[in-house]
Order: C-alpha cells, then structure tokens, then sequence
C-alpha cells in the first residue's frame, strides 16, 4: 500500500501553527473613566479612545 510524503498540506499545517501562538487580548484601565476595556478599542463606558471622544451618548440612542 501506498505511504503519502504529507498527510497534510503545507497551508493546512502553517494555519495550525499560527492559532497556537494566539493570545488573550490586553486589558487596560481607561484614563477618562477609570473603566477596565481591551486595549486599542474605545472604552464602552465613556465613549473616549486615546484621549479623545469617539462615540457620544446621542449617536448611540439613535
């Protein structure tokens, strides 16, 4: 019977290799409100994202 050079692809075996090294995402203490949020998104508590506001309270409701 025959025996296969590779049971999987090399694609198949870099895809794996590369959810292995994954990690939890950071989370950091807004300087605004003080709230815990993950790092690099805007902070869910106050609307700010590095020092500045990105999204207020009427966009939101609207």
């Amino acid at each position: 019977m025959a025996h296969p050079k590779r049971r999987q692809s090399k694609t198949r075996t870099a895809k794996r290799r590369t959810h292995d090294v994954a990690v939890a995402p950071t989370v950091a203490i807004c300087p605004n409100c003080g709230a815990p949020y993950i790092y690099h998104t805007v902070c869910g508590a106050c609307g700010y994202y590095r020092g500045k506001l990105a999204v207020s309270k009427e966009t939101e409701e609207a």
